[in-house]
């Protein structure tokens, strides 16, 4: 019986790799009651401080909570980690080893909420004039970038790996994928150019003539998407799109109609006159158009032409969807054709006259 009881005392004591199961099994306990903990955080900590950013009208404070619920719950397990290093009774390379890894951690805890907290940051600057949405995408990209190799740069200091021979390296390296990747860095380069030129923005309707004409969706480092009408994405690389002429036509201030009507020769100066009167008030008169003096409607004979009298109508309408343009443009050919029958005249279309003097007998 004793000697049973020294054969458990010696494992008890030996353990693993001559740790002791009694620092083992409180380790553990610590590591269970950390994760324990980090659900308690979350759960029941970030949820209340949840629910009383929600009854503010700022939403910065809501961004800021998501955004640093994972770096939070991280707080626990680097804690724990450092406490199992004080429990374990490691020393030599093992013990730098732990020391070090929890060092990394903390770092990595660190810079995670740092990098999380990025997007709050440029939403509390999206209301500034030159920040559109495209640029803060790429500022907030490109933020996250740098932090997190900072962030490595560090964590590879504390393992003792030496930052400057391995990006020497790198740099030859780069030298070789730089030759092999030029459309990358071109098209960066056009990305960098239509956002800082602010061509187009995520939401604008945009057309390349002849070949394109869709709204954007996103402006990305190489390309950009462009959702068509026919709710096909269409994705396009960014060098493409800076050496071509692109109407934007999320820019424009009013939706313009152009047309020219023919009207027969058979029309009277005093039918004319109507016909351009009563078409002149219908635009003004209509909430389908515009008011401002500056963008005064014309309705004007402009030319006899070859087989008609031609009548320009101009007006200006708000910048309003294609559906509700198509109606606007529907409802003013129905006016323009009943103002036209009622004031005594017809549409002409293209027609020659044979006139026959006389007749071989």
């Amino acid at each position: 019986m004793n000697d049973f009881i020294v054969l458990v005392q010696d494992v008890w004591n030996s353990g693993f790799l001559g740790i002791g199961l009694g620092s083992i099994i409180s380790s553990l306990l610590v590591l269970f009651a950390a994760f324990l903990f980090r659900g308690f955080v979350i759960s029941v900590i970030l949820n209340s401080l949840g629910k009383l950013a929600e009854s503010t009208e700022s939403n910065i404070d809501d961004e800021i909570l998501n955004a640093l619920k994972k770096p939070l719950g991280l707080v626990p397990i680097t804690v724990a980690l450092y406490i199992c290093t004080l429990i374990l009774p490691i020393s030599g390379i093992v013990g730098d080893i732990a020391t070090n890894i929890v060092r990394a951690f903390v770092i990595f805890t660190i810079f995670s909420a740092l990098s999380s907290a990025v997007k709050p940051i440029f939403e509390a600057l999206s209301t500034s004039s030159w920040l559109t949405a495209s640029m803060q995408m790429w500022l907030e990209r490109a933020s996250r970038f740098i932090v997190w190799v900072i962030g490595i740069a560090i964590i590879l200091d504390i393992f003792g790996i030496q930052i400057g021979p391995l990006v020497a390296g790198l740099g030859l390296f780069s030298v070789a994928v730089a030759l092999g990747a030029q459309d990358f860095f071109k098209n960066l380069i056009a990305g960098i150019l239509i956002i800082g030129e602010h061509r187009f923005q995520p939401g604008d309707r945009i057309e390349v003539t002849g070949e394109l004409h869709g709204i954007v969706e996103t402006i990305g480092f190489r390309s950009t998407v462009i959702r068509t009408f026919d709710t096909a994405p269409m994705t396009i690389p960014n060098k493409d799109l800076s050496d071509v002429k692109v109407i934007n036509h999320g820019e424009m201030v009013n939706r313009r109609i152009n047309w020219t009507i023919n009207l027969v020769y058979s029309t009277s100066i005093e039918e004319l006159e109507n016909i351009r009167l009563h078409i002149k008030e219908y635009i003004l008169k209509s909430n389908n158009f515009v008011s401002d003096p500056d963008l005064d409607p014309v309705v004007r004979v402009v030319e006899l032409g070859a087989s008609s009298i031609d009548v320009r109508i101009v007006a200006y309408a708000d910048p309003v969807g294609f559906a509700d343009f198509n109606r606007i443009k529907e409802e003013l050919i129905f006016s323009i054709m009943k103002i036209v029958k009622e004031d005594g005249s017809e549409f002409a279309y293209p027609s020659t006259s044979l006139y026959v003097e006389s007749m071989p007998s």
